[in-house]
């Protein structure tokens, strides 16, 4: 332990980053910029091949950035023998979930299953990839023993929930406070070391599973109180009454109102699948989550709410959902971003397809529909116009990017259908949903 500490504090040691997505890529960007030299492992041969030319492949991160840190020794590879050359070894794959709304550990063990025959004494291993309490106990510990190797002595390990938001201005990896949480003391102890040269405050938790659990509550708080204002939504648009004004007004309020606010579903990689992760190891105790998962049903329901504002509209003006030509604007499942994952607007797109809508959409942040794993649209986003507007029977604003000339659109659009709260005077092609 103190060779390896003494390493991590003087900047000497190698830092391997196994996942370069919206949470690697960043993380591997800090430690370089503190001098440490980085490795990213990644399955996929194209971010290797662009982190070699310098190039990013996430909107929110420049290529300069990128550039910068090759300058420092920051290199990729999909060869994942170079893990014995390595000092710390941090985890930052993806954790879904399965068609059984079950956790999808597969990324996670698979990467582990590369990962060890590789291992050596003397190295930290930190998963960053949200899950249940107990993963990195009863996962990760015995398959790095399985090698001989004494968790706590030989190899250390810990578990320190990532904290990204993309897009997010206010804040940035190494201002977000990191909890750590450690298989043993000593573990603890690397953990801090390893995050503390790169991170203004570290903040130490007793155990691994303290750490998981702590990453599930900030998530399932946000998925609770979103559920709260989306079914608020539904009540207030009964009676006609603009949530979004009462919304405003209660944040007015200078103690215990913290302002959350409904939109045509949840996206991203957390608040749609981490809650999931505590109530599938709480049926482990016996115990049945039911605050947590009616939060759930009711995010989930949000698209199938939508496209039932959206039928309504379009029948009051004598049409019917199927051969309408419906045009989406925002397909990041959060504004002034190009990340697609559990994005509400796919989910709302594929329910108006499957009703028979020609659907179409429009996106500055995503310029062609990307390959994912449970989705499929052959689609390109459409520009922008006037007259691109006025030839669609509805239009559906799904994300609220800023860069959107809103006056144009409700100027020109037959219908629109605003699921974000954008517009707040009301006209007569105007829904709110």
């Amino acid at each position: 332990m103190g060779s390896l500490s003494i390493d991590l504090r003087s900047k000497k040691a190698v830092i391997g980053i196994v996942g370069l997505g919206y949470v690697g890529l960043p993380l591997a960007l800090r430690f370089s910029e503190e001098g440490y030299s980085v490795v990213g492992f990644d399955i996929d041969d194209f971010k290797v091949k662009r982190i070699s030319e310098g190039q990013s492949y996430i909107e929110h991160i420049s290529s300069s950035a990128v550039q910068a840190a090759v300058a420092k020794k920051f290199t990729a590879t999909t060869d994942f023998k170079e893990i014995s050359k390595v000092d710390a070894i941090i985890l930052c794959v993806p954790t879904p979930l399965n068609k059984y709304r079950e956790p999808d550990l597969s990324f996670v063990l698979d990467t582990m299953d590369s990962i060890v025959p590789h291992l050596r004494k003397g190295q930290v291993v930190s998963l960053e990839s949200t899950t249940y309490p107990g993963t990195t106990d009863e996962e990760l510990k015995p398959r790095i023993e399985s090698r001989g190797f004494k968790v706590g002595e030989d190899v250390f390990l810990v578990f320190s929930p990532e904290r990204e938001d993309p897009g997010n201005p206010n804040f940035s990896t190494r201002t977000i406070p990191k909890v750590v949480g450690g298989y043993s003391p000593a573990c603890l102890e690397v953990g801090i070391e390893l995050y503390g040269g790169v991170i203004d405050k570290v903040v130490p938790v007793s155990s691994t599973k303290a750490a998981e659990m702590t990453k599930l509550l900030e998530n399932i708080h946000r998925a609770v109180n979103i559920g709260l204002v989306n079914e608020m939504k539904i009540v207030a648009d009964k009676m006609g009454i603009d949530i979004h004004e009462v919304i405003d007004a209660a944040a007015t309020k200078p103690f215990g109102f913290v302002a959350y606010r409904p939109g045509p579903g949840i996206g991203g990689h957390c608040i749609p699948i981490d809650p999931f992760y505590l109530t599938w190891k709480a049926r482990e105790y016996g115990l049945h989550t039911r605050f947590i998962e009616l939060a759930g049903e009711i995010n989930n329901a949000m698209p199938s709410y939508v496209v039932s504002k959206i039928s309504m509209a379009l029948n009051d003006r004598e049409k019917s959902v199927k051969g309408s030509k419906i045009l989406v604007l925002g397909i990041s499942y959060k504004k002034n971003i190009d990340d697609m994952r559990e994005s509400p607007s796919v989910f709302l797109m594929e329910k108006l397809r499957d009703d028979g809508a020609i659907v179409d959409y429009t996106d500055p942040h995503v310029p062609v529909f990307p390959k994912m794993r449970e989705h499929k649209f052959d689609l390109s986003s459409i520009q922008l116009t006037p007259a691109a507007i006025a030839a669609y029977d509805c239009v559906v604003l799904a994300t609220d990017h800023d860069k959107f000339d809103y006056d144009m659109i409700i100027k020109n659009a037959k219908l629109v259908v605003d699921t974000r709260g954008k517009y707040r005077k009301d006209t007569v092609n105007l829904i709110k949903a």
